[in-house]
């Protein structure tokens, strides 16, 4: 009892206890702290695949200023840049989503992470197809005059006018929202929304019309994704799963599950051979393969060796993947440093931790790891811990299934490495001797260059097709806070030479940044808060094709609108309009404010007139009974001078195959109800409807030159009785006569005759 009254009056005993309790408080506070401050400058969980090209299409990366020829398989983030010219289109995949170009079609990523898409679009035609899209996750695209955000899965169609007065979003599928000068739209599906003006925008909304070439390439691009056999065995997110089906096929093992084999390899073979590395930050180094199916399994799962074939592993499909850069472990990767000087890598194997060369939360690692193969907490934390918190660069206490595969190890010569050159023209022989003795490490110790920016085709810099001055400086309207440019490599190049290998964290690129760039972006113009407003609704059904201007109030049918150019948006053919075809006018739109309107004398127009009375045959047909006389008109059934035309039912063209003796009569009885008395349904290019025999009828005779006022396209208010010109006496002449009256007609001829001598 003695020592124990002695060891608690001790005050050393009670701050050592103490110590350890606060310790124990504490500790996993300030690492909560550290991890917290960590995760912001974890990357995005996603990227966009460069996946598909057709002609030209050039390549900017974010914060360069020169353009050079894309490459397939290039991923792209925040501030990259697109450009297709003419005949030229593209596609980019985010899992989620895809992006499909149109020609003559400026795109960027104003921002690209896990829950936003901010689209800049300054020119051209996009289709967005968005499969998923979460509560928190916000898809934006911004033209030169509003801001489009999309709220549901569906399918969208985005167009910029080439001066940028005017955009164009089409919805088949899905809902979204235009912004731009404090008024704000809401599309639905089934509808196109023109929007013109800068200063002030103008909506007019119709039913959209037939899809055009653009859009029966993307459905067709579409079908691939609705009908991959890989979908079943790989998560939805996974970027480039859809090109496994013609290039492999997949077989169950006993040991990893669904294993899928490429087909059309050389003999030797290996991963991460065939392509080469580019420097794209905030990953550095990343691997950009050059086979058409080279995306999914360089980025996501795992590679292994069955019965001496490279089959490769995709990770859960319950759980969302995560983007990395290339899953490999490097070997050597400085002078001095085993391989002469030379840089080495092979694949990563299941059940084998990623350790990431860039900035990373503890979170960020188990992430990318859990979501590309299946491996424990407890090997990812030891992983972690040796490689990241205790910055020990090389890895001993691994043993990698994939290191002692012949041929797994590929080697290059450091320029090769940096210079973004082709891998397999200078690769090097190494032996497995040095394999064994060279220090395995996370990242390769080399400085990246000004080629392995731009890429593999850097010898092309400023000689490909670049988007016109116009285009490239535009600003764009936008409803999100863009996050600031990116910062040159230039300015970065040196810092990254005191820490080869390993990007810059986010606070070290915010020093890089002048005072000017806390201004907002530059090309970036913030909508100011909007109110909701109500477009022009045009008349549905007639309108040609996706026209911006058909059906506008007040405007002729072939002239654009005001604040709106002539040329439609990058030079195409008006969207989901057939080729070749003119803007006719509207025929079955009803006449404008014209039931008050005085006689007219006849319109001339250029369009063929329709038959008249006077071409009619003599003889009427023998089923339809004989018109009334003129001088037996019922007056109660005459058309007031004041009252507006028939009803619209009677003006429309009558279904095909319908006989004529299925419409109703006109409303005035004094002549037959003849095939002029209603417009002529709607032809291409403003052609009369091409004359056809009816039923029970005989075809009839040439037309003449000069419409009756009937026929004028205005279909203004008939004349009265009164005012019209007595028929033809000819016309009447045969039907009047009675018997009695024809024989008076022949004596009088008879004697009217000169005699014969």
């Amino acid at each position: 009892m003695t020592k124990i009254l002695r060891i608690l009056k001790n005050p050393g005993w009670w701050s050592a206890v103490l110590g350890l309790a606060l310790s124990g408080l504490v500790l996993p506070i300030l690492a909560a702290a550290q991890d917290q401050q960590d995760q912001q400058d974890d990357p995005p969980s996603r990227v966009a695949r460069l996946g598909y090209m057709e002609g030209s299409v050039s390549f900017q990366p974010a914060g360069e200023t020169d353009w050079v020829q894309a490459v397939p398989n290039r991923p792209m983030t925040t501030g990259d840049k697109l450009w297709a010219d003419q005949n030229s289109r593209a596609e980019l995949q985010l899992g989620s989503a895809v992006i499909r170009l149109d020609a003559n079609t400026g795109f960027s990523f104003l921002n690209l992470d896990d829950n936003t898409v901010q689209i800049q679009l300054t020119s051209g035609a996009i289709n967005v197809r968005v499969r998923r899209l979460d509560r928190d996750d916000a898809f934006e695209v911004d033209t030169p005059n509003l801001a489009f955000s999309i709220y549901q899965p569906g399918s969208y169609r985005v167009e910029a006018s080439e001066d940028g007065t005017y955009s164009v979003i089409s919805l088949r599928e899905g809902e979204g929202e235009a912004t731009g000068n404090g008024q704000i739209y809401t599309l639905h599906a089934g509808q196109r929304g023109t929007f013109s003006g800068t200063d002030s925008l103008n909506a007019e909304v119709v039913e959209i019309g037939r899809p055009d070439q653009f859009d029966n390439w993307a459905n067709q691009r579409d079908h691939r994704y609705d009908d991959s056999r890989s979908a079943q065995y790989v998560s939805h997110d996974v970027v480039g799963y859809e090109d496994l089906d013609d290039y492999g096929d997949w077989r169950d093992d006993s040991n990893y599950g669904h294993v899928w084999f490429p087909s059309r390899v050389e003999a030797g073979w290996a991963p991460y051979h065939t392509g080469h590395w580019d420097w794209i930050p905030p990953w550095g180094y990343t691997w950009v393969d050059d086979s058409p199916w080279g995306y999914a399994p360089f980025h996501y799962g795992r590679w292994v060796t069955i019965g001496g074939r490279w089959g490769w592993i995709a990770g859960p499909v319950a759980v969302r993947p995560v983007y990395a850069p290339a899953l490999v472990v490097f070997i050597g990767g400085g002078v001095g440093i085993g391989f002469g000087g030379n840089v080495g890598w092979f694949p990563l194997g299941p059940r084998e931790v990623y350790v990431p060369s860039y900035h990373v939360s503890r979170g960020y690692v188990n992430r990318v790891n859990i979501s590309n193969t299946t491996v424990n907490n407890v090997t990812i934390t030891n992983v972690y811990n040796t490689t990241i918190v205790n910055k020990t660069t090389n890895i001993t206490n691994v043993t990698y299934v994939n290191r002692n595969v012949r041929g797994a190890v590929t080697a290059v010569p450091q320029r090769t490495f940096a210079g973004a050159q082709p891998v397999a023209r200078a690769a090097v022989a190494v032996d497995a001797r040095q394999i064994a003795s060279a220090p395995v490490s996370a990242r390769v110790a080399v400085a990246p260059t000004r080629e392995s920016v731009l890429g593999a085709k850097f010898a092309t810099a400023n000689r490909v097709t670049a988007p016109p001055t116009a285009v490239m400086n535009r600003q764009v309207i936008a409803k999100r806070t863009p996050p600031p440019p990116p910062v040159p490599f230039a300015k970065q190049q040196q810092a990254l030479a005191a820490h080869p290998g390993q990007p810059l964290a986010r606070q070290d690129l915010q020093r890089l940044r002048p005072a000017a760039a806390e201004a907002p972006h530059p090309m970036v113009r913030q909508a100011p808060p909007g109110k909701p407003a109500t477009p022009n609704v045009g008349r549905p059904g007639n309108q040609p094709g996706n026209q911006p201007n058909a059906g506008r109030p007040g405007q002729p049918a072939n002239t654009p609108p005001a604040n709106q150019p002539g040329n439609r948006p990058g030079n195409q053919q008006a969207p989901n309009e057939r080729p070749g075809a003119a803007n006719p006018a509207q025929p079955n739109r009803p006449p404008e404010a014209q039931p008050n309107r005085p006689p007219q004398p006849p319109v001339r127009n250029d369009r063929p007139p329709s038959a008249q009375p006077n071409n009619r045959p003599e003889n009427p047909p023998a089923n339809r009974p004989a018109p009334p006389q003129p001088n037996n008109r019922p007056e109660m059934n005459r058309p007031e001078t004041n009252r507006p035309p028939a009803p619209p039912a009677n003006n429309r063209p009558n279904p095909p195959n319908q006989p004529e003796t299925a419409r109703p009569p006109a409303n005035r009885p004094s002549e037959p109800p003849a095939r002029n008395e209603r417009p002529p349904a709607p032809q291409p290019n403003n052609r009369a409807e091409p004359s056809r025999p009816e039923p029970n009828r005989n075809p009839p005779p040439a037309r003449p030159a000069t419409p009756p006022p009937a026929e004028r396209p205005q279909q203004r208010t008939p004349p009265p009785a009164e005012t019209r010109p007595a028929p033809p006496p000819q016309r009447q002449q045969p039907r009047s006569q009675t018997p009695e009256q024809k024989k008076q007609q022949e004596e009088q001829q008879k004697r009217e005759k000169p005699p014969v001598v």
